[in-house]
């Protein structure tokens, strides 16, 4: 695998909720990626901020939510200094926030510093309905970056086989786009089609991709795939970047509806709830 090229600001997010057993491999991620890239890492590692309100709650309360309050901030602070000492180790620059906010600006501040950064890094959360899939959302369509989700034992960062996740549309087109760093550095790179699940034009096909990105420098090969008979396109794509043995799989995000639970498109969805690779996301 040849250096990164062109990333120079990276950013991890992760939410201290004062959980037991709660571990972070973004962060690892994050940090062996930036010094690959020689680029200067930024980690927002906020805790939520309980709010009472206090013409309802009892004296008693609000001293529990106080004591709760202190306890995720000294997580969130150890977390920071922790991540300070490991980049002042690894030679490279970063900057390192650990404040204390209610959940909705702890969304809205991550979306908006990861407009001022090439790319942000998320640990993957399986369920549906919580605040880390809530932060990968506010960062892939609300910041206009793209977006790595690193599901659990992935503390490292490695790009050497990658599988893009083609079906001609814009979104895949968009994460090819922002993916090429890691393509012109990696030592293979496989499109997947899976056929049957769309009708894909000529024009877009695996093949017109593959031309476009030669020109680019990089070297690929084309795989259609038939659709299962059980129609799982996602567990499709999972066995083939399996067989592959890729290090990350890139495909464009959707969204679908006004419900948080039905935000990511279907595939979207399932792909971040069980894929066992990261997953390079742009939208």
């Amino acid at each position: 695998m040849t250096a990164l090229q062109n990333i120079k600001n990276v950013i991890v997010g992760l939410t201290e909720e004062g959980q037991q057993g709660e571990t972070s491999d973004a962060i690892g991620y994050g940090l062996s990626l930036s010094v690959a890239a020689g680029a200067h890492l930024t980690v927002q590692a906020a805790s939520r901020r309980i709010v009472m309100n206090s013409a309802l709650a009892g004296g008693f309360v609000r001293g529990l939510a106080s004591e709760e309050n202190g306890r995720t901030a000294g997580l969130g602070e150890a977390v920071a200094e922790k991540v300070r000492g490991d980049a002042a180790r690894a030679g490279i620059g970063c900057t390192v926030d650990s404040p204390q906010l209610t959940h909705p600006v702890i969304l809205a501040s991550f979306a908006a510093k990861a407009r001022l950064h090439d790319l942000a890094i998320l640990d993957a959360e399986e369920r549906t309905i919580d605040l880390d899939r809530e932060l990968i959302e506010a960062a892939l369509f609300g910041s206009g970056r793209p977006v790595i989700v690193v599901p659990a034992g992935y503390n490292a960062f490695a790009g050497h086989r990658i599988v893009i996740a083609w079906d001609g549309g814009k979104n895949a087109t968009r994460a090819v786009n922002d993916a090429l760093p890691f393509l012109r550095a990696a030592e293979a790179v496989e499109i997947v089609s899976v056929i049957g699940d769309k009708d894909l034009p000529t024009s877009v096909a695996g093949a017109g991709l593959a031309v476009h990105l030669a020109r680019h420098g990089i070297a690929v090969t084309v795989n259609d795939l038939p659709l299962r008979r059980d129609g799982d396109v996602a567990e499709t794509l999972r066995s083939e970047a399996g067989l592959y043995r890729a290090d990350m799989i890139v495909m464009g995000a959707y969204r679908h509806g006004p419900i948080r639970q039905w935000i990511f498109g279907g595939l979207t969805q399932a792909m971040m709830t069980l894929c066992p690779f990261p997953l390079f996301l742009a939208h």
